[in-house]
């Protein structure tokens, strides 16, 4: 089964959970990498903006086209209880190309259900979610068994 790992991090919680399944599984990995910077205190506020009204941006061209994927692992942060700009856009970009999905999503404490509701109602229903803090990733304190099987 041919995989991709498609996701976007802030702050390298989200890429260090994309690096590991993408080795798991064989994946090719797709960085998302938005042409609006999300970086330093102002981006943080930009992005969660951005976030909250559902704003779809323009992305740096993509290696990978997910349509060529029996599964897609789709990766994002939790912005304002939404998924971040970056990944909202990329769904929405490439909704009518994903067969399979799986979602995987890191968050500071709060705002998984809605962040997967929304993701879902883009895509499709995931094969599987997996849900992490922020505090559980830095500390490898989880396992992705059951999510990459």
């Amino acid at each position: 089964m041919k995989s991709l790992v498609a996701y976007y991090s802030r702050s390298n919680i989200t890429e260090k959970l994309a690096e590991e399944i993408a080795g798991k599984t064989n994946a090719d990995i797709e960085e998302i990498v938005p042409k609006v910077n999300y970086q330093g205190k102002l981006g943080y506020v930009r992005g969660g903006k951005d976030a909250m009204s559902e704003k779809v941006i323009d992305l740096e061209e993509l290696k990978y086209n997910p349509g060529d994927y029996d599964v897609v692992y789709l990766g994002t942060p939790v912005w304002a209880g939404k998924a971040s700009t970056p990944l909202y856009s990329y769904i929405k970009q490439n909704a009518d190309k994903f067969k399979n999905v799986k979602f995987f999503v890191t968050a500071g404490g709060k705002g998984f259900d809605s962040t997967l509701e929304q993701m879902e109602r883009i895509t499709q229903k995931p094969q599987s979610t997996l849900t992490l803090t922020t505090k559980e990733v830095k500390k490898n304190e989880y396992t992705l068994e059951g999510f990459v099987d």
